[in-house]
């Protein structure tokens, strides 16, 4: 990136701008070349560090390496994740033509009608009551058992898409703390719960232990025969799921060519068309494949989430601020933060470049929020008057259905549209304590109303986004090599807590700590 001939030219223009305003940028024109409506969403990138000129520059750049070529192997099913050798198709999930695409000599746009069709087909027989627990009763509850990309977006999309919801109750066990599943099973009927496993190995540590230990149950209960009326499973690994007593065509694919953090769309996401129905769920791949079409063919000086990309670089790389903060002002959205962190984070947080070298600038920002106006009482101290500076993404719903009080959800907006003002120009007081620098930067996503098609937009424009900073960084968005070595060492620790072989190796804090869990449960 810093050797980039294009980049010198962003550097050395950023020094001209660097030490102006906010506000400076502002002319008669600055709302025409910095706010965009796609899909019943307005984007406003006005309050942001930038102007025309860098715009043009990171154009060029983009030119120089190639962008939208790189783009387009994407969309088309190079295998562009080169350290795993796998496409990257989550883009291919909610394609609207029946286009083919090939990877590995196979249609996959026929594989994915064909298990869409499975999909629709098992979810319409569990929310119509036809499909019966052991003891003859329909389900009212679905439980998802899966962690990170098996759980994070689903979740968030159900819970987002509430005022779409039917009678199903859909519940997410994802972490391996007993607490949590103990307290999962307080609330559940078993007689009426329908488990779906996701993991595409079926073998995540978290997610089959949480099986077993709910199998297990199940069988002491009602006998083996329960567990194929209770239990499903997303996963390629049919043999296993087959032994563990979930017939073969409860069992829903994941490919290769579909990240977890990418896998929303896919059969990984099998709880939102429970929760919502599948004819929501296919307007959620609309409204992504509508981000998607914008991204593929829009000019690159009036790209969404180009744009947006370029501004997060300049902070990251130029102003070298570490961190940006979402805050979704509306309840809905109260995950979004959680799965942003997972996308942009697990996507971009590498140092190793796509040739192998250590970088030697700045990648992956720190991801982090909470939802308004609850964060305004918590961390906006620091946003306004804190010596680290962090770009703020607000992003809120205009009209609200939902609610039987409207005259708070227009104090929810006027406090988010106040904070992005207050963010830029700041109070001038006397008194040192309550003056305000203002010219900390914010975006603005004001969604018309939260419906599955603007919440597939605004999903599909935050990935967009990320990949697009990864070939600006020149890494590869789609491995995660820096989450097995933790899960390595889990499994050898494990193994020594539970007999008396202690690794000696160990450095004197972990064989510590070792001992500690070992006196506890008296191993």
């Amino acid at each position: 990136m810093k050797n980039q001939p294009a980049w010198h030219k962003i550097s050395n223009y950023f020094q001209e701008i660097k030490d102006k305003k906010i506000t400076d940028f502002f002319n008669d024109n600055r709302l025409d070349e910095t706010t965009f409506n796609l899909n019943n969403i307005y984007f406003d990138f006005s309050k942001n560090k930038f102007d025309d000129k860098i715009l043009k520059l990171f154009v060029e750049y983009a030119k120089s390496i190639n962008f939208q070529d790189i783009v387009n192997e994407m969309f088309t099913g190079k295998k562009i994740n080169f350290t795993e050798n796998r496409a990257v198709l989550h883009t291919a999930l909610r394609q609207q033509t029946d286009k083919p695409i090939f990877v590995d000599n196979t249609n996959i746009i026929d594989e994915i009608n064909q298990t869409n069709q499975r999909i629709q087909a098992f979810t319409e027989n569990v929310i119509s009551g036809k499909w019966k627990g052991i003891t003859g009763k329909s389900i009212t509850d679905v439980i998802n058992i899966g962690i990170g990309g098996s759980e994070l977006g689903p979740k968030m999309v159900v819970h987002a898409l509430k005022a779409y919801r039917n009678h199903l109750n859909i519940h997410y066990l994802s972490n391996i703390d007993p607490n949590q599943i103990d307290d999962l099973l307080k609330k559940l009927n078993l007689e009426t719960s329908l488990f779906i496993i996701v993991s595409k190995s079926f073998s995540t540590q978290e997610t089959l232990t949480n099986a077993k230990s709910i199998q297990q149950v199940y069988i002491e209960k009602f006998g083996k025969e329960a567990i194929a009326k209770h239990f499903a499973s997303v996963s390629t690994q049919v043999e296993k799921t087959e032994v563990f007593g979930i017939k073969k065509e409860n069992v829903f694919p994941m490919w290769d060519w579909v990240g977890g953090r990418y896998s929303l769309w896919s059969p990984a996401g099998i709880s939102i068309p429970m929760a919502i129905g599948f004819d929501n769920f296919k307007k959620l791949l609309k409204g992504a494949n509508l981000l998607d079409e914008h991204y593929k063919n829009t000019e690159l000086s009036k790209n969404i989430p180009f744009i947006s990309s370029l501004i997060s670089l300049i902070y990251n790389n130029l102003f070298e601020y570490e961190t940006e903060t979402y805050i979704p002002y509306t309840e809905k959205l109260k995950y979004l933060p959680d799965f942003l962190q997972q996308l942009m984070m697990e996507s971009n947080g590498k140092y190793i470049d796509n040739e192998g070298k250590k970088v030697n600038y700045q990648t992956g920002n720190i991801v982090w929020g909470n939802v308004g106006t609850n964060a305004q009482h918590s961390f906006f101290q620091l946003l306004h008057q804190g010596t680290k500076v962090v770009p703020v993404h607000f992003i809120g719903e205009k009209i609200n259905h939902s609610t039987k009080f409207p005259e708070q959800h227009s104090i929810l907006l006027s406090n988010m549209i106040a904070q992005s003002e207050a963010l830029m120009i700041g109070d001038k007081n006397e008194n040192p304590y309550k003056n305000f620098e203002g010219n900390r930067p914010s975006t603005t996503i004001f969604i018309d109303e939260i419906t599955p098609a603007t919440l597939g937009s605004l999903i599909a424009y935050y990935e967009h986004v990320t990949f697009t900073q990864g070939i600006f960084w020149n890494i590869n968005s789609f491995d995660q090599f820096g989450v097995e070595l933790g899960k390595k060492l889990a499994n050898k620790i494990l193994s020594e807590i539970n007999t008396n072989n202690l690794d000696t190796k160990h450095d004197a804090s972990t064989q510590k700590l070792i001992a500690l869990i070992k006196k506890q449960y008296n191993f």
